[in-house]
């Protein structure tokens, strides 16, 4: 039973980790925040209410997150391909990584929107801002704490997600643990890739939670 550490791989699997991580959350929060926010204008008496935009989105939001991450990854190996030209690596799971997350994000949103005095909205509407204004100066900066939490959540969720894409082939500590911790024995390999996973995790929490303190004026 061994316990080596090569610190040279162990640096390499931590920048794969924090890459696929943070990349990923990015694209996350931008995309979810977009169909979050159509999710909630188009629902019955939004902004912009349209059942037909509204269903067919939640069904598509819904679908996706129904469906495990470890087979996401199955089936988006054609599309991984085309995109990245490989299905190995960190580069090659970042598609999987944000299809899996951008929904989990985007009812985040839902939530943080559902949570904005309904009267401060119809008081705008009153005054004469429009939709757009509304969701700019209104509904965005009265859930900006929530939609931060949010991030925090799906960036937590996606260390999971990458260790879990490393234990097949993406690289990162996931792959690390697995292939040089468990596979060979290695528990130095194995319990440093845990703890710092952990450690990764903690500090997107207390980021998150610093950040939620600055912004929440309530």
């Amino acid at each position: 039973m061994g316990s080596t550490l090569n610190f040279d791989q162990l640096l390499t699997a931590v920048w794969e980790t924090v890459f696929m991580t943070f990349v990923s959350l990015f694209c996350a929060s931008v995309f979810g925040l977009m169909i979050g926010i159509l999710l909630y204008c188009t629902q019955t008496g939004g902004l912009f209410q349209n059942r037909i935009i509204n269903r067919v989105t939640d069904i598509v939001v819904n679908v996706l997150r129904a469906i495990p991450f470890m087979i996401l990854l199955i089936l988006l190996i054609p599309l991984t391909r085309a995109l990245v030209g490989t299905m190995l690596g960190a580069k090659a799971a970042l598609p999987p990584l944000i299809v899996a997350s951008t929904p989990f994000y985007a009812r985040m949103c839902v939530i943080a929107f559902q949570e904005v005095d309904k009267g401060t909205i119809e008081a705008s509407k009153a005054m004469g801002a429009s939709n757009m204004q509304i969701i700019r100066k209104v509904l965005l900066p009265e859930a900006l704490p929530a939609i931060v939490s949010g991030i925090a959540v799906t960036g937590i969720s996606l260390v999971g997600y990458t260790a879990m894409a490393g234990a097949i082939g993406a690289g990162g500590l996931g792959n690390l643990a697995y292939m040089y911790g468990f596979a060979r024995r290695n528990n130095a390999v194995l319990y440093t890739s845990t703890i710092i996973i952990v450690l990764i995790v903690f500090a997107i929490q207390w980021i998150g939670d610093a950040i939620v303190r600055k912004i929440d004026k309530r």
